[in-house]
């Protein structure tokens, strides 16, 4: 069982990662307003391309960090120093390497730019392969600093990443509104990207020689470190990471780019809808991205149901906060767009926005079971159902997108996501003994307790369309919550999370009564 020291910790990394996701969620809620109002659609499509290809920068990293942290951690909890060092230097000079690739890339998609997007007007072309070689450079240059990060997970100091990559981008999108404020361009815009980038590097390095070499004085980078066996075992366990890269590529990486090359005109508005669920998925990445160290600890000390409950759990308490920030997107998209980006983006994205919302939940629900797996060194078992989902989502995109445009692109995402939760409960779940749970148990304590808990509040809102009077509405309102809070209370929690928040209040009261 796990202690309470290693509880607090988890919970210190899962805050710190929230802080990081947060920065991110930031920067994706504040920063499109500013931009859309500021830019032509046809500006901003053409910086959400620049965005979404340099990105692809990003799948030369093969997984590298998250081995990292899972290597860090489970050979400190081992003790052996001298297998933690090899692996890092290794990984170092591996992404090294990858940085060199990516440029090259790069070059080579500049070059064939005005073939692969054919909608593009001419004038655009020269700012949009400047400003891709300068916000993929510098990503590119990044790479390797890959492996501090996943030195810092490792260690379990995620406040560091949070501090450093947080602040770098609340920083960065800072200056794109100052930027664009003054009438920059695309190619402006690019320029003050890639410096944020090239800067949060360079803090990083310096923190990573300075904070961890006081903290762990054993712990070396050298050349001498580098070896072929260690790459051998990066690459044994990178290979499935990989894969699911390469899956994640195919679900999301490609949507945008496939919007543009059949319909240019409407990037913009798939970008805004794409947006939000990023803010989504990276809120929910940096929560459940504090399971990676700790699973990793609990599977070095062999526990298979430790690790199962932790699956479990952090399922149940996830798909609340899925549901929770989800399904209003859902309910009120043309709403909540109008507000944030303007009507015409409201008129276009927020069909868009409750596809794209919907497969996002499907996806990300099996979040903490991946980061279990990632964990538990089993991710190698179930490499065939995100390859599956990637090349459903591919296919029904290219497909669906010739003829719908960017709905049929989202439509694909959604096909994709079915199939890759199928997948997970009927094949994948069944082929991990390192993570001992019942499935059975995990649909209806993780998935459909949560689900129950939200039908009343989603229930009141459809019944807004059919209730004549605005008092009816209210009322409705107000019991649809009242009951989604009640069956949450007793249904979602379980009788010990119940006793917990019970004497964890009961002592809050306490101290405030004893106050002066």
């Amino acid at each position: 069982m796990t202690t309470r020291r290693e509880n607090l910790l988890l919970l210190k990394n899962a805050g710190f990662n929230v802080i990081r996701g947060g920065a991110s969620a930031a920067v994706a809620v504040f920063l499109p307003p500013f931009l859309t109002r500021s830019m032509s659609t046809q500006a901003f499509g053409a910086w959400s391309l620049v965005l979404q290809l340099s990105a692809y920068v990003g799948y030369l990293d093969f997984g590298i960090q998250t081995a990292v942290a899972r290597f860090v951690a489970h050979c400190t909890e081992r003790g052996d120093a001298e297998h933690r060092d090899r692996i890092v230097s290794t990984a170092l000079a591996c992404l090294i390497a990858c940085g060199c690739i990516a440029i090259s890339g790069l070059l080579l998609l500049a070059s064939f730019l005005p073939q692969i997007f054919h909608h593009l007007q001419h004038p655009m072309i020269f700012d949009i392969r400047v400003a891709l070689l300068l916000v993929g450079g510098s990503l590119s240059i990044g790479i390797p600093a890959s492996v501090f990060t996943g030195t810092f997970v490792g260690f379990q100091r995620n406040e560091l990443p949070a501090v450093i990559i947080g602040g770098s981008r609340i920083i960065s999108a800072l200056l794109l509104v100052v930027v664009v404020r003054h009438g920059g361009g695309i190619v402006s815009m690019a320029i003050v990207l890639s410096i944020a980038n090239l800067s949060s590097y360079a803090i990083q390095y310096l923190v990573f020689r300075k904070v961890i070499a006081s903290l762990i004085p054993t712990m070396h980078l050298s050349p001498r470190h580098v070896s072929v066996a260690a790459a051998r075992e990066l690459f044994d366990y990178c290979f499935s990471l990989t894969v699911w890269g390469v899956g994640l590529l195919l679900v999301t990486g490609l949507d945008l780019t496939i919007v543009g090359i059949y319909r240019f005109d409407q990037v913009a508005y798939y970008a805004v809808a794409a947006t939000a669920v990023t803010f989504l998925a990276g809120m929910f990445g940096a929560i459940f991205g504090a399971m990676g160290a700790p699973a990793a600890v609990v599977h070095a000390r062999g526990d298979r149901a430790e690790l199962g409950r932790l699956v479990v759990v952090s399922t149940r308490l996830g798909m609340v906060l899925l549901l929770g920030t989800g399904l209003p997107l859902i309910l009120f998209a043309g709403r909540l767009l109008r507000f944030w980006v303007g009507p015409e983006y409201a008129q276009h994205a927020a069909l868009l926005l409750e596809v794209l919302v919907t497969a996002n939940i499907l996806r990300v629900s099996a979040t903490p079971y991946a980061l279990a797996m990632i964990g538990s060194g089993e991710q190698r078992r179930v490499i065939l159902i995100p390859l599956l989902e990637g090349v459903t989502n591919l296919i029904s995109s290219v497909i669906l997108g010739r003829y719908f445009g960017a709905l049929g692109v989202a439509l694909g995402t959604l096909v994709g996501a079915i199939f890759g939760f199928g997948g997970n409960l009927f094949y994948n779940m069944r082929r991990t003994p390192e993570i001992q749970f019942s499935v059975r148990e995990y649909v209806q304590d993780s998935l459909l307790r949560p689900s129950l808990c939200f039908a009343p509040l989603v229930l009141s809102v459809l019944l807004r369309n059919i209730l004549p009077s605005m008092s009816l509405r209210s009322v409705s309102a107000v019991v649809g919550c009242l009951l989604s809070i009640l069956l949450f209370w007793q249904v979602v929690l379980i009788p010990e999370e119940r006793r917990k928040i019970g004497s964890a209040a009961r002592n809050r009261l306490a101290r405030v009564q004893l106050l002066p």
